[in-house]
Parts: structure tokens; C-alpha cells; sequence
């Protein structure tokens, strides 16, 4: 039979034990948590997830097939607490699946101070993300615009020509490039800002 104290120390290992495996859960999951939205977004950029456009090398040499071109449309935004106008260039331009297409983005500071914002994108229908492939883009990088000030960023991307193979959206004609500007803090949007204000449109 077990005496008191052998009993005791049984009872301590136990609960020092289910504490260690409560601890290791507990961090195990706060680093799940940290890592999901990193994660989250390589998935998106990877697979085209969520209308997240690929990035990407310009398109090899053609193989001779030319596809029917498509529309793609451009909208841009600004939150309301961002004093930037954003517009591109041209509200659309007709893409050729396999081709680089070049479109500029203006934007101008408003406002009577300094302000930094970062631009960040989603490419509607959601499916036709995987097929939209940008080579050069201004977004998801910081950029601080003096009072008044303007630049200009370019897009240079194309359409994959496995988009006319997709038995869902192979036969769509359009799509559309949306972008919202955002104050930016440590290289990341705001998160207060939710709401943009549409600026142009197409």
C-alpha cells in the first residue's frame, strides 16, 4: 500500500505535468495566431486565393495561340482618413492573355501635411486572381507624399493564357483590378481605416 507522501508526490508530477501541457498549448496556439495572417497571405499570393493577383516574371515567348483579349477594369479608393486623390490613368485597357500590359497610377496629397499610405489590392471575380499576374507593382510599399505633392507608380502585369482553359471563367470578358489607399503605420495599413471612399470610377 502507498503511504501519504508517495501519494503527494504523484499528485504534484500530475498537476506540474497537465500545467506544462496547459502552458505548451496556450504558446503553441498564440504562435499559431501570430503566424496565421503571414501565412495566410503567402497562401493567397501563391494560389490566387481571394482574388489575390500572382506575382511573377514577364510571360515566356508566345506559343502562336492568341487568345480572345480581355477588359480589365481599374478602381481605386482612398479611406477616408487619407487626404490623397488616386486615379489611374485610364479606367480600363483590353488585355491580351500572355502579353505585359503597362497602366499608371497618380496619386496627389491633399492635405496641408506630410502623409504615408499603402495601397493594397484584390482582383474581382475572385477566381480569375490565379490568372492575374503581376510582374511590377506599387502596392503593399509605403510612400510619403509632402503637401501637395503627386507621383506616379506603374502596374505592369498579364494575364495568363490558362484563364481561356478554366471551364468556370475561361469565357468571361472582363475583370477588375481594385485598389483602396490606406495611412500606413510600420509598413502595414491602418486597420481604423476600413471604410474607403471611392475616387474614380471606371
Amino acid at each position: 500500500m502507498m503511504d501519504a507522501g508517495e501519494s503527494q508526490r504523484r499528485r504534484a508530477r500530475g498537476a506540474r505535468r497537465t500545467v506544462l501541457v496547459c502552458v505548451g498549448v496556450v504558446l503553441g496556439m498564440g504562435g499559431l495566431a501570430a503566424a496565421s495572417a503571414p501565412l495566410y497571405s503567402l497562401f493567397c499570393k501563391a494560389t490566387g486565393f481571394n482574388g489575390t493577383p500572382l506575382v511573377g516574371a514577364a510571360p515566356t515567348a508566345s506559343t502562336g495561340e492568341v487568345s480572345a483579349p480581355l477588359t480589365v477594369r481599374f478602381d481605386t479608393n482612398v479611406a477616408k482618413t487619407l487626404s490623397w486623390r488616386f486615379q489611374p490613368e485610364q479606367s480600363s485597357v483590353d488585355a491580351v492573355p500572355g502579353q505585359t500590359a503597362t497602366v499608371f497610377f497618380k496619386v496627389t496629397n491633399t492635405g496641408p501635411t506630410a502623409s504615408t499610405g499603402i495601397a493594397v489590392f484584390n482582383v474581382q471575380p475572385e477566381l480569375m486572381g490565379g490568372y492575374f499576374v503581376k510582374v511590377q507593382c506599387f502596392c503593399f510599399n509605403e510612400h510619403t507624399l509632402q503637401p501637395g505633392e503627386s507621383a506616379e507608380f506603374p502596374l505592369v502585369f498579364y494575364v495568363d493564357p490558362a484563364l481561356r482553359k478554366d471551364p468556370d471563367i475561361g469565357d468571361l470578358s472582363e475583370m477588375t483590378l481594385s485598389y483602396t489607399y490606406y495611412p500606413s503605420k510600420n509598413g502595414a495599413p491602418v486597420a481604423e481605416a476600413a471604410k474607403p471612399r471611392s475616387t474614380t470610377n471606371f
